[in-house]
């Protein structure tokens, strides 16, 4: 086969419609327009979304998704990054003041330990929520986590 050999899809090639040039091309008259409405006039441009006056479908579905007010939101702090914590600065004792001054959490950010990682010292942790693996890690070398 070569490039004068190529030739298009028996079927795919039409003869173009001649739109408007009298009624022996079969399409004169309202020249494949119909009768009357807005898209038979010259100038009918339709409108994004428009459904011929239904509801558009935009506006009949809801939005999607939730955004609760009364979420509360922490920032969470590993058992090891407090291990981490306590042998860099010598402490037993570890509360939400040690951490931001850590640069762990910030300002005005809630805590809450997770259970993530290994726990060798005897800490008491002061905190405004735990996990249960966090208590369990922290509590298993008698140490104490005290909620806020």
């Amino acid at each position: 086969m070569k490039l004068h050999d190529l030739k298009p899809a028996e079927g795919s090639k039409g003869r173009e419609k001649r739109i408007g040039r009298g009624e022996g091309s079969g399409h004169g008259g309202t020249s494949t327009r119909g009768h009357k409405g807005a898209q038979a006039r010259s100038g009918y441009s339709r409108k994004i979304g428009f459904e011929g006056g239904q509801m558009p479908i935009q506006r009949r579905l809801p939005k999607f998704g939730f955004k609760n007010p009364t979420r509360v939101e922490y920032s969470v702090v590993n058992v090891a990054a407090l291990q981490a914590l306590s042998e860099k600065l010598g402490v037993n004792v570890i509360d939400i003041d040690t951490l931001r001054n850590a640069g762990l959490v910030g300002a005005k950010e809630l805590v809450k330990v997770l259970g993530n990682g290994d726990l060798t010292a005897k800490l008491e942790v002061s905190a405004n929520a735990f996990s249960k693996s966090a208590i369990a890690k922290i509590e298993a070398l008698g140490g104490k986590a005290t909620i806020i």
